[in-house]
Formats: structure tokens, sequence, C-alpha cells
């Protein structure tokens, strides 16, 4: 049990790890560990809670997690603020992409007057040369 104790502190990791190495030197031994750690719950997973109430309780875990994922952030706890939050959020990203956007249309239209500016120092003919090269003079 020293082992098991030792690779508890490395985590899930050390125990995968021990597991795809018993797999490679013989696939029962594997196949052991395998059933070890699952039946143990040091993956996570395995014989922790039975009956409906386990489903009800992932299920809720799963939508917390995506409302943390989806917002950013966990509820505050007072819901008036987080409906503020959210739409304050929504309104600023609005805002961005407004923003953007001009940042956009500013930088076409500089582009443009540029390249009109370009245009027409070409159709008169003042775009200046391009100074030639001067051959080494001798000293």
């Amino acid at each position: 049990m020293e082992l098991a104790y030792k690779l508890d502190s490395y985590g899930k990791p050390a125990w995968i790890a021990l597991t795809i190495v018993g797999f490679m030197v013989w696939w029962p031994l594997g196949l052991a560990i395998l059933a070890f750690t699952i039946g143990s719950g040091r993956m996570g997973c395995g014989a922790k809670r039975y009956g409906f109430g386990r489903w009800q309780d992932e299920g809720e875990a799963l939508k917390s997690a995506f409302n943390r994922w989806s917002r950013g952030m966990p509820s505050s706890g007072n819901r008036a603020f987080d409906e503020y939050r959210v739409e304050t959020l929504k309104r600023l990203e609005e805002e961005q992409k407004e923003f953007r956007g001009f940042l956009d249309r500013l930088r076409q239209a500089k582009d443009k007057a540029e390249f009109d500016q370009f245009m027409a120092e070409r159709r008169n003919g003042s775009t200046p040369s391009a100074p030639e090269p001067q051959a080494p003079t001798g000293n």
C-alpha cells in the first residue's frame, strides 16, 4: 500500500502511467491496475454514489459548469446583480464590435486616401523617380 500512497501524492497522471506500463508488461496486470484505480475511486469514477440523486447532482454540476464557462464568472449569489452583469457584458461586447467596425472603416478610409493620393501623383507625373546610383569615383 506504500506504492498506492506514493502514486496518490502524484495524482491521476501517475495512476494512468502505471496502468499503461502494466498493460505493456502483461495485459492482465494492466487490467488489474485499471480495475483497482476505477474501483477505488482514484480516477474520479466508480462506486462512490448510487441512485437517482447521483444523476441529478451530476446534471446540476454540468449545468453550473456550463454557466461558468458561458458567462466566464460564477454566480455572485445575487440574482439582480448577475442579470445586470450579464446585460452590461453584452452591451460592452456590442460596443467593442462597433468600435472595431469603426476602426476598420477608419483604416479603410485612410488607405483609400493614401491610394487616391498615390494615383493622383502618378497621373500627374510628379512621382519622384528613384535616384540613379552614381558610379564610384576613383580617388
